[in-house]
C-alpha cells in the first residue's frame, strides 16, 4: 500500500458509487486508478510522473477529462 492508497473502509465507500457495465470494453482496476488520482493530486507529481503500480498516465486522466462519466464521478466528488 502505497502513501496515498486508499483504505479498505474507503474504497468501501466508493466502489458502490462507481458505474458497473458488463459490455464493452473491460474496466480497468477502478481502486489502481482512484489511488493514481489521489496520489497525483495530493503529491503534486506530474502525472508520467507517477509509480508505475498505478498504470498508464492516460488511464489516470481519462476520468478527470470534461464530458467522460457525467453520471458518476458527481455523487463521488460530493463526498
Amino acid at each position: 500500500m502505497m502513501r496515498y492508497d486508499l483504505t479498505d473502509v474507503e474504497w468501501s465507500v466508493i466502489e458502490p458509487l462507481l458505474p458497473n457495465k458488463l459490455r464493452g470494453v473491460p474496466r480497468v482496476d477502478d481502486r489502481r486508478v482512484l489511488n493514481g488520482i489521489f496520489s497525483g493530486l495530493r503529491s503534486g507529481a506530474p502525472w508520467r510522473d507517477l509509480p508505475e503500480c498505478y498504470g498508464a498516465a492516460h488511464h489516470l486522466l481519462q476520468p478527470l477529462q470534461p464530458g467522460r462519466n457525467k453520471t458518476s464521478w458527481p455523487k463521488t466528488a460530493s463526498l
